[in-house]
């Protein structure tokens, strides 16, 4: 899903370039500590871009909404919304690891870059565990690199103090998500319903929805009252926009939603759908599919037929209705503003009958 609410091609091309600029600079400096360490800088540069743009998008657009201003972005929000998509790419760099993964949208992603990098005598093994340590440690610079663009916004020393409470917060949350996502693949955690919700709202709504909405609202000098309700409205919306790409990702079509509509099955990914699944008495034939990672497409296509019929398919659509009716509800808080209301109002329709 693309967000393009009040999106113009001006504001899209200064976060880009204020990305540039920041992997450049990087690759400059590296290199006094050796050809392969400015490399590993050109090929984050490489694969950094090619994103959704959703949380720079979704910054400005609350800002603008706020301000009025809907033109060009002033430095501050330009290097507030690019030092959050730095933080995405880091979050994607360590996933990337978690789960093994060599693709990211359809082409190599940082870690089989850097394998592919290592000179010919090196042992796939060794090429491999090159390529991994570089994403983790690219990953932890990405991180760092966030608090820095902030500290350097050309913004109130108490501007910068909020947006470094929140960031803190919101990357202790998402951590703790993707912790618990793990936790539930291996069985360490029990996989019930809300503790899986819990884990979708913690792992993807805090940094993709509520933290872009209180930036752009403490970027535009908006009260407490304000950011709070923003924050609360975006939790709703980033897990409804989650709990769809769970229904993307095991009902979706692969070329439209750009990934492999199987993966979560071949994991065994616990997810709202599994976990409605496993609450009906049609789990005990859906459960020996689960982590199978040779299966066909005739499994596949079986177990999806199971996962609809069971219901689950459409438990998960009804949580969808319901996060949506309480993003409605929180949004109408009388602490937002009617032009955030109608910006952010506007995302909820984006959502309805997504493909990708």
């Amino acid at each position: 899903m693309t967000i393009a609410i009040h999106r113009t091609d001006t504001r899209s091309q200064q976060v880009h370039d204020a990305i540039d600029a920041y992997f450049a600079e990087r690759a400059r400096d590296a290199s006094r500590y050796g050809p392969e360490f400015a490399e590993l800088w050109r090929i984050a540069a490489s694969t950094v871009l090619g994103g959704k743009f959703v949380r720079p998008d979704l910054l400005m657009a609350t800002h603008g909404a706020l301000t009025g201003t809907h033109a060009a972005a002033s430095p501050a929000v330009v290097d507030a919304a690019a030092a959050l998509e730095l933080l995405h790419y880091a979050f994607v760099l360590h996933d990337d690891v978690i789960d093994g993964d060599l693709v990211r949208r359809g082409r190599p992603n940082l870690i089989a870059a850097v394998s592919a990098s290592a000179p010919r005598r090196t042992e796939p093994a060794a090429a491999l565990h090159w390529g991994t340590a570089s994403g983790i440690l690219m990953g932890d610079l990405l991180l760092s690199g966030v608090y820095q663009l902030l500290a350097g916004l050309d913004a109130p020393a108490a501007t910068r103090a909020r947006l470094a409470r929140v960031l803190g917060d919101a990357i202790h949350e998402t951590v703790a998500g993707e912790h618990a996502d793990v936790g539930l693949a291996h069985g360490v955690i029990a996989p019930d319903l809300g503790t899986i919700l819990a884990m979708a709202a913690n792992k993807t709504a805090t940094y993709t929805f509520c933290l872009p909405l209180a930036f752009g609202g403490i970027l535009a000098d908006a009260d407490e009252a304000t950011v709070r309700a923003l924050t609360k409205a975006g939790r709703h919306l980033g897990l409804a926009f989650q709990l769809q790409d769970d229904l993307l990702s095991v009902f979706g079509d692969p070329a439209t939603h750009g990934k492999d509509s199987a993966s979560d099955l071949r994991e065994g990914k616990m997810t709202a759908i599994i976990a409605h699944a496993r609450a009906s008495s049609m789990w005990p034939e859906i459960q020996p599919y689960m982590g199978r990672r040779g299966m066909s497409s005739r499994d596949v296509a079986n177990v999806r037929g199971l996962l609809d019929k069971c219901g689950a398919r459409a438990g998960v659509e009804r949580q969808v209705d319901e996060s949506l009716a309480a993003f409605r509800a929180a949004i109408d808080d009388a602490a937002v503003p009617q032009p955030v209301r109608d910006e952010v109002s506007s995302l909820a329709e984006l959502l309805r009958g997504r493909t990708a």
